[in-house]
C-alpha cells in the first residue's frame, strides 16, 4: 500500500513596513502550524514613492515569492488600521487593500498595525529576550509591548478567560509627552519650535528622531540618529536623558494597561543601542510612581533585540487568516 501523500507546506507573505526600512519575508507554514522563514529581503522605504513601488522592487532584490503565490499575506504598517484603506503614519502613503489584491492576485490578505505584529512576534521570540529589569513575566497576565524606532509603538497582549489571546494596538505614540522641571521644559519648547506642533508627542521624543533632537539640544551638534548612537556612552548626558524619557514612556504604558505579566521592549533604537534601556536612568524613571512603585518593581522588562520580530508577528497573523 502506497504511503499517504505528505501535505505540502503553504506559502505566506509577511511584511513589516517601517518609516526607514521595510522587511519582507517568505514563510513556509507546515501542516503542524510551524513557521519557517524561507527568504527575506530588506528595502529602503524612503527610496520608494509608494507601497506599490516597494512591492514592484521585490523580484529584483531577490525575493522568491510573488504575491499571487501566497496562500495568505499580512502587511504590518505604521499607523491606525481601520478597515481596508490605510493611511500610513510617518510615511506619506495610502494603501487600498482591495485594489492591491486585484492588481497582484492576492488572497486572504490583511493590513495590521505594526505594533500589533510586534506583539505577536514577541510571543514567538520571547524566549530570546534579554532581561532589562527583573520581575514577573507571565503570559497568563496582560503584557505590554513598547518600542522606539521611527515612531514609538505600543501594543498589549491580554489573555481571554476562555483561552486564547486578545492583542490590542495603540496609538499612544501620538499622545503628549510629559516633561518634568525647567530643563525638560526648555527641551520641549525646542521640539515645538523644530516641529511646528502645539505640543511634543511621544513620537517626537522617544524615537530615533527624538534622539537626534535631544543630542542637538544638549550639545549643539546636528547629527543623524545613527551618528548619535555611535557616540553614546554611560556618562553621556544624551544617553541619560533619553533613558529617562524611555523609562517614563514605558512606565506610563505599563500602568495604562496594568501589565502585570511584564513588558517587552522592541524597536530599532534599543536593539541597536541597548545602553539606552540598561542605563540606571531608565530603571529609576520606570519605578518612579508615587502610587504604584511597588507594583512596577514586580513587572519584568525584557528587550527583544531581533529586529525581525515584526516580520515573524506578521507571519503569525497570516497563519491566523488561514485558520480562521
Amino acid at each position: 500500500m502506497a504511503d499517504a501523500a505528505v501535505p505540502a507546506a503553504k506559502h505566506l507573505l509577511a511584511a513589516d513596513i517601517g518609516g526607514t526600512s521595510s522587511r519582507f519575508g517568505h514563510f513556509l507554514l507546515a501542516p503542524d502550524g510551524a513557521l519557517t522563514l524561507s527568504c527575506q529581503v530588506r528595502l529602503s522605504t524612503q527610496a520608494a514613492a509608494s507601497f506599490d513601488e516597494l512591492l514592484a522592487a521585490l523580484p529584483a532584490a531577490g525575493f522568491d515569492l510573488l504575491p499571487a503565490q501566497a496562500a495568505a499575506a499580512v502587511f504590518a504598517v505604521p499607523g491606525a488600521v481601520v478597515g481596508r484603506r490605510v493611511r500610513f503614519a510617518n510615511i506619506a502613503w495610502k494603501l487600498d487593500l482591495d485594489a492591491l489584491e486585484a492588481r497582484h492576485g492576492l488572497r486572504n490578505s490583511a493590513c495590521a498595525n505594526d505594533f500589533l505584529a510586534q506583539a505577536h512576534g514577541c510571543r514567538l521570540l520571547g524566549d530570546t529576550a534579554e532581561v532589562v529589569l527583573p520581575g514577573e513575566s507571565d503570559p497568563g497576565q496582560v503584557q505590554a509591548v513598547v518600542g522606539a524606532g521611527t515612531g514609538l509603538g505600543h501594543a498589549c497582549l491580554a489573555p481571554l478567560p476562555g483561552g486564547g489571546l486578545l492583542v490590542l494596538a495603540s496609538e499612544a505614540g501620538q499622545t503628549a509627552m510629559p516633561f518634568v522641571g525647567p530643563e525638560e521644559a526648555a527641551f520641549a519648547a525646542s521640539l515645538r519650535q523644530a516641529t511646528g506642533e502645539a505640543y511634543a508627542r511621544r513620537d517626537t521624543v522617544v524615537t530615533g528622531g527624538g534622539l537626534a533632537h535631544l543630542h542637538r539640544f544638549l550639545t549643539g551638534d546636528a547629527l543623524s540618529p545613527g551618528e548619535v548612537g555611535r557616540l553614546l556612552a554611560p556618562d553621556s548626558p544624551t544617553a541619560a536623558w533619553f533613558a529617562r524619557f524611555y523609562g517614563r514612556a514605558v512606565r506610563d504604558y505599563a500602568l495604562t494597561v496594568v501589565a502585570a505579566g511584564g513588558v517587552y521592549l522592541s524597536g530599532g533604537v534599543a536593539a541597536k543601542n541597548p545602553l539606552l534601556v540598561r542605563h540606571p536612568e531608565f530603571a529609576r524613571e520606570f519605578y518612579a510612581s508615587p502610587t504604584y512603585g511597588d507594583f512596577l518593581r514586580t513587572v519584568a522588562v525584557q528587550l527583544v533585540r531581533d529586529e525581525d520580530v515584526g516580520l515573524y508577528g506578521a507571519a503569525a497573523m497570516a497563519r491566523g487568516l488561514l485558520q480562521a
